[in-house]
């Protein structure tokens, strides 16, 4: 999964101030924006399998005829017309036999679009509906239908659009997510379909989280239909191992119901079984392991089941913005979970806590190319702190500078590097339009706290020496020696990589872990119910 990113130091007056974000990079030049280079680099084509059969034909006309019948789906004019054209007008869902098997699949997967965590929005389904019913009757199925194979092709699109593809990318953008969106190009779709598949749908054109979560938004609906949800009332400020009462029955049993311990005894005391289903579960909500149950657990584990359904089913449609697998190395920051993730293809190799932005300085979801890392760094002072905050406490202490180890930079401020910069010890740069990097910080203490969200926006990393050592792990001439020396040395030193590192900065606050558990995080920025609506409220094709 793509897992989540920020900073701020008091400065002796109080002032809130020490991150490097919304400046200019220390050459003094303005970054570029990465993302539009790589977007054309994701367009996939969708598999399917389906009849390779060429003897069987329909005329021509009944095309036009089917969209004038049929407008919504002229959508797909150019489409359709390309993909018959080269088939020379031969069926596609069906073969000598008769309607493939494939055909009951769409259908089915069409008529069950809440699985996908969508609305019924389908066009035409009642349409489909009573084409697909009246081939209950066996002669129908073998005998070929020009409307029926013309329907069927129509909503495969469709729903390739719908559920591969998700909200237009202009719905994504008002969202201020700015990755690059995969494409699905429909007429890559139908080169595929003219050769001959495995089987329809076999493999979802999607980011593997997506099928992961449809499993989970199937259980937690049962969960909502079956169980209910009631809130559980505490009778005192927190429960501790050895506690015993009704509470903790009412406790065990919701843990037992998703799936955080494997026994729904109804015991009132707060044993060592317990403890680990409690710990379970604040693992998966990205609370303090401690065992305590208290005001944050109660919090998470009263949140309404609906609630929850509905963070499914926004991450889900996040999931299919994004490609479906990227290659090679990659780091990956989750802004709700406050953690950097290091990949290689599909395996993760390591993570580490992150610092992201407050509401009020949101850190942008966006993707980028790790090109430099810069060992003792200047923090070159973003224009909106010196005006706000420097400059009034230089008015108040003309000694200011000196004491915050700053000094002027033309007609800026800049502090020098060394171990009280704001920066840390070095800084990683990917050139962007939104003056966002990594960068290591004096201000450890934050890490610990379940809450990261403080920075100006840029994303401090916990441990920047071990990112640096990872970034240079090929290049022999960067001993760990050299990499100590250089991050202390109180010269700015700036390293070029020789191939790029791509960076993914992303918003998800529900994913399946490494270990199939359902993980949730709060939603800092507050858009999961503005995504909520643009799904319900989206007009489908």
């Amino acid at each position: 999964m793509l897992n989540g990113c920020k900073l701020l130091i008091a400065g002796c007056l109080g002032i809130l101030f020490l991150d490097s974000c919304g400046g200019a990079t220390s050459n003094g030049q303005q970054p570029v924006d990465s993302t539009a280079k790589r977007k054309e680099v994701i367009d996939i084509s969708i598999p399917g399998g389906f009849s390779d059969q060429v003897q069987l034909h329909f005329d021509s006309t009944l095309l036009p005829a089917f969209l004038q019948h049929y407008p919504a789906f002229s959508t797909f004019k150019n489409e359709l017309e390309i993909f018959y054209s080269k088939r020379g007008y031969a069926y596609a869902w069906y073969d000598k036999n008769g309607l493939i098997e494939q055909a009951g699949n769409l259908f089915n997967r069409i008529m069950n679009i809440s699985d996908d965590g969508l609305p019924d929005k389908m066009p035409y389904r009642d349409s489909f509906r009573v084409t697909m019913d009246s081939l209950q009757h066996i002669d129908n199925t073998k005998t070929p239908h020009a409307e029926t194979e013309l329907m069927l092709t129509a909503q495969y699109f469709a729903y390739a659009k719908i559920a591969w593809q998700g909200l237009s990318e202009k719905d994504s953008k008002a969202l201020d997510w700015y990755l690059p969106r995969k494409q699905v190009n429909l007429l890559q779709l139908m080169d595929s379909l003219l050769n001959d598949g495995t089987a329809f749908i076999a493999d979802e054109p999607v980011y593997r989280q997506y099928g992961l979560l449809k499993k989970y938004l199937k259980r937690y609906r049962d969960i909502e239909t079956k169980t209910g949800w009631e809130a559980i009332v505490p009778g005192k400020k927190k429960y501790e191992q050895g506690d015993s009462s009704q509470v903790i029955a009412q406790i065990r049993e919701r843990l037992f119901v998703l799936g955080d311990i494997e026994s729904a005894a109804n015991n009132p005391v707060y044993d060592e079984g317990l403890v680990k289903g409690i710990k379970a579960f604040q693992k998966r909500l990205g609370l303090k392991q401690d065992g305590i149950i208290g005001t944050n657990f109660f919090k998470e584990i009263n949140y309404p089941v609906s609630k929850r359904i509905e963070q499914i089913i926004v991450n889900m449609e996040r999931c299919r913005w994004l490609p479906e697998q990227p290659k090679g190395d990659y780091l990956a920051v989750n802004i709700p979970e406050f953690s950097l993730h290091a990949y290689h293809t599909d395996s993760l190799l390591w993570s580490m806590n992150v610092v992201v932005g407050k509401a009020v300085h949101e850190t942008v979801i966006f993707s980028g190319e790790l090109k430099y890392v810069v060992f003792s760094p200047y923090w070159n002072v973003p224009a909106s702190i010196l005006q706000k905050e420097i400059l009034p406490a230089l008015k108040r202490n003309p000694n200011y500078l000196n004491r915050q180890h700053m000094e002027w930079n033309g007609n800026t401020v800049r502090q020098k590097p060394g171990a009280n910069n704001a920066l840390g010890l070095v800084k990683f740069l990917f050139p962007n339009s939104y003056s966002i990097y990594l960068h290591d910080t004096p201000a450890k203490s934050l890490f610990e706290q379940d809450k990261r969200a403080f920075s100006h926006g840029c994303i401090r990393v916990s441990k920047a020496r071990d990112l640096a050592k990872w970034l240079l792990r090929n290049y022999p001439e960067w001993t760990d020696e050299k990499i100590d020396k250089a991050m202390s040395a109180g010269k700015e030193q700036y390293f070029a990589l020789k191939e790029t590192v791509p960076v993914f900065i992303a918003y998800f606050t529900a994913w399946v872990d490494r270990e199939g558990k359902l993980n949730f995080r709060e939603d800092i920025y507050k858009r999961d119910s503005r995504l909520a609506r643009m799904i319900i409220e989206s007009p489908g094709i």
